[in-house]
């Protein structure tokens, strides 16, 4: 069955990473577009995996992580979803905390507000936290990767546009994003730019890979993408860390 790959560009900042079979076959009422692991690396020792899974109907696109260290003395673990709605915009963020504790938190769209709700235990009255943030602005919380890989493509879509089949990218341009971590409730404004296609080695093999950089007030990151838009590595030089797909 021959597969192509494309990059949906909406009217508004949207983007979908859709993998179709052949034009004569039905496609789904829900598509998964990506899915998979990735190893987090400190200091070249393994240190968590994030398990991921992304899927996309006409109605929108959800995108479910568990994040979890290592065992250990001190080992942790988080899930999270995202739902957005069909033209990119946020509709809905979950995350818990599965251990040691029981926290979690709820990001929803009120009108042009983002209103967090949160507590240390599910039995616990919530907290609410209203940010004067619009729907479209992208959630990047701690320990989800994937959520990196969703603003990539947001990027792509919005900066960039398909030439004969092959993506074409004004290297260095840049363009910037509101973004919310509902971890540490704050917001800031991020900027990623195209660095142009460069080789790259992941598990000891080498490819040509796009490369994008990621800048924010907390640092730089530099993410790595296959030709068919998946993230395969992210590299944050200043904390000696490296996340790559396994």
């Amino acid at each position: 069955m021959k597969l192509r790959i494309f990059v949906v560009l909406g009217p508004v900042l949207i983007v979908a990473l859709v993998v179709v079979a052949a034009s004569k076959e039905k496609e789904s009422a829900s598509q998964k577009v990506d899915s998979g692991s990735f190893g987090v690396f400190v200091n070249g020792r393994r240190v968590a995996t994030e398990t991921f899974s992304i899927t996309q109907s006409n109605n929108g696109s959800v995108a479910s992580s568990q994040f979890k260290t290592d065992p250990g003395a001190n080992s942790a673990a988080q899930s999270s979803q995202l739902e957005l709605a069909a033209n990119g915009d946020l509709r809905r963020y979950e995350w818990k905390e599965l251990s040691p504790g029981k926290a979690q938190a709820q990001v929803l769209a009120n009108d042009n507000l983002l209103v967090e709700h949160s507590s240390n235990n599910p039995q616990d009255k919530q907290e609410e936290h209203p940010f004067l943030l619009p729907t479209s602005t992208s959630i990047l919380d701690d320990y989800f990767f994937i959520h990196r890989e969703i603003l990539a493509w947001k990027y792509l879509a919005s900066s960039c546009k398909q030439d004969n089949g092959q993506l074409s990218c004004p290297v260095h341009q840049r363009a910037q994003f509101g973004t919310l971590n509902p971890h540490s409730r704050s917001s800031t404004l991020v900027s990623m730019e195209f660095a142009g296609k460069e080789k790259a080695t992941v598990h000891g093999i080498e490819s040509e890979l796009y490369r994008l950089d990621l800048k924010s007030d907390a640092g730089d990151w530099q993410l790595w993408l296959d030709g068919q838009f998946k993230m395969m590595r992210i590299l944050v030089a200043s904390d000696n860390t490296e996340v790559v797909r396994d």
